[in-house]
């Protein structure tokens, strides 16, 4: 079993939550994407929406409290929730899954849009929890 470290950023902005619909898997995603063996999981979110939809955005989250002390260890947004996925036979995700605010408002980039209508057939009702919740949340 070979399993990668993940994350999917839920991106809330007036009640609607940026989604694309995703080529190979013919369902809405949220940007997302691997983390690279030199990056923090915060970095990766961060990057993977810059890259994806062009946003820059605020993570949203509880963080652990950081100590002044030289060495202390940094403290990072904790992720909204962690779950395990089964890719492919042999294959999984470790999903660590962020909600987030864009920091300024633009156009994104296609394929992405921003909408509320989570009854969308293309989206699972794992994408649809997901989006309920971080709209309720944020």
């Amino acid at each position: 079993m070979t399993r990668d470290f993940v994350v999917a950023v839920f991106v809330v902005w007036q009640g609607q939550v940026l989604l694309h619909l995703h080529p190979k898997l013919g369902k809405l995603l949220p940007p997302g994407g691997h983390i690279e063996a030199h990056e923090l999981p915060d970095e990766a979110a961060k990057r993977e929406v810059l890259e994806e939809t062009g946003l820059t955005i605020q993570l949203i989250g509880e963080c652990a409290p950081q100590s002044q002390e030289i060495g202390a260890p940094l403290a990072l947004i904790r992720p909204r929730g962690v779950q395990l996925e089964l890719i492919a036979a042999g294959h999984q995700h470790i999903d660590l899954v962020y909600f987030a605010r864009p920091l300024v408002i633009q156009p994104v980039l296609e394929p992405f849009f921003w909408t509320s209508d989570f009854d969308n057939p293309a989206i699972n009702e794992e994408i649809r929890l997901w989006c309920q919740l971080a709209v309720a949340e944020l």
